[in-house]
């Protein structure tokens, strides 16, 4: 798989059922062997299975939107164990995984894959000009 969109992702941006700017956007790792992405047809973060998230970030911070590319500053995930992760999902948190969002599937990042030894993983999304995601 490469880095996509998910389609209803894409539909919760143009119905403003998503705002990069202001919603709380967190981002998951997710070990691949038990996740098969489908971006036609996932929709909230219970569609990937708990066994395949890894870690949940914080919230992101420094969020920005140019020529439609979004941003958001360098983020954490804690004390990291578990799988290999091979992927990073961003996703609008409701705090419940069956109303959270799925935004985007990124899987070719620096980085990628980690493996986790309970240390914390940083990751710094890409600043060229797709940045993490390009609408």
């Amino acid at each position: 798989m490469a880095n996509g969109m998910y389609d209803t992702g894409r539909t919760a941006f143009a119905s403003a059922d998503v705002d990069w700017l202001v919603d709380n956007i967190k981002a998951v790792l997710v070990d691949t062997d038990d996740y098969a992405v489908n971006l036609a047809t996932h929709a909230f973060l219970s569609d990937i299975p708990g066994g395949a998230r890894v870690a949940t970030s914080g919230n992101l911070s420094g969020k920005t939107v140019t020529a439609g590319a979004c941003y958001a500053a360098p983020f954490v995930f804690t004390a990291v164990t578990g799988d290999v992760s091979e992927a990073v999902v961003f996703y609008k948190d409701t705090g419940v995984a069956g109303t959270s969002q799925l935004i985007a599937y990124i899987d070719t990042v620096s980085g990628l894959p980690v493996t986790p030894n309970g240390t914390d993983i940083t990751v710094t999304p890409d600043t060229g000009a797709n940045k993490i995601f390009r609408l």
